[in-house]
């Protein structure tokens, strides 16, 4: 295990990958204790997918993460070749992702009596943020001269920008004169890193104050921000970029989320009534 945690830290895996990657592996290690690693075939590793999806019913989430770790290991700690990547994935998922109304952003937003909770808040739904790039802004991210905030080493290990609001950049800069903290955005009582944990429970106590959406989570937020600039019209490539999404195609599944109501797309109805003019009997 130390020369697999070496390798993957040599990668530049996060810590929180390494730590996932490290304890499925304990599991896998455990299964196959009395063979030989090297010797054990994809049809094998295939019935340990198996017996953990039929007896622990992990789900779909969990199963991807047991592959990436086993696939990891003979990959880079191993060396073993590619018949090992070919192992059967299961279908992605087709669920849709929740999305907050505007009028439930803005409820959830302006809850919190706290200022740094609040700011928090509109700091995850103004740049389309994730919870973890959220604890890792530093002051200086937020680029106030140019109107952008710097995500360094967002998922995937890219870096990229997204876009700063006025009203945003207001809110935070009362909120720095208050709190003056020293490094990292948003600080906990006892200095460093703010806590997800913190946010989430900052989360539940707004959406469940304002009687939203049960079922949303912080990054529902983040789902929200992009929902809202499609049905503004906003570019999808310009989303693209605010999300940090490698490919257009994560982004699309944005467009099936859109409300569909006479505000956001026209009947053909409509269209129909203004180029043809129907008499009484033939409306009957």
């Amino acid at each position: 295990m130390d020369a697999n945690y070496q390798k993957m830290a040599l990668k530049g895996f996060s810590p929180a990958t390494i730590r996932n990657y490290q304890h499925s592996l304990l599991h896998f290690f455990k299964y196959f204790e009395t063979a030989d690693l090297r010797t054990i075939t994809k049809d094998q590793i295939e019935g340990y997918v198996f017996h953990l999806i039929s007896k622990h019913r992990i789900g779909e989430q969990k199963q991807n993460l047991v592959i990436n770790a086993i696939k990891c290991y003979y990959e880079h700690t191993l060396a073993m070749p590619r018949e090992y990547y070919t192992i059967t994935r299961p279908r992605k998922s087709k669920d849709l992702p929740n999305v907050l109304s505007v009028e439930e952003v803005r409820k959830i937003l302006n809850h919190p009596t706290n200022l740094k909770h609040r700011a928090i808040l509109h700091t995850i739904y103004g740049g389309g943020l994730r919870v973890g790039e959220v604890i890792r802004l530093r002051i200086k991210d937020i680029r106030s001269e140019d109107g952008y905030i710097f995500i360094k080493d967002s998922k995937g290990k890219r870096d990229r920008h997204t876009v700063l609001s006025p009203m945003l950049l207001s809110l935070l800069r009362e909120y720095y004169k208050a709190y003056k903290p020293a490094y990292w955005l948003f600080e906990g009582q006892d200095g460093g890193q703010y806590s997800a944990k913190s946010i989430q429970s900052i989360f539940r106590c707004a959406a469940k104050a304002t009687h939203s959406n049960p079922w949303s989570t912080p990054h529902t937020l983040r789902h929200s921000f992009a929902t809202h600039l499609m049905e503004r019209g906003v570019n999808i490539r310009y989303i693209q970029s605010a999300l940090g999404h490698a490919s257009t195609k994560t982004t699309e599944i944005y467009t099936r989320v859109l409300g569909i109501n006479n505000k956001t797309l026209k009947s053909p109805l409509d269209s129909l009534y203004e180029t043809v003019t129907f008499g009484k009997e033939q409306t009957k």
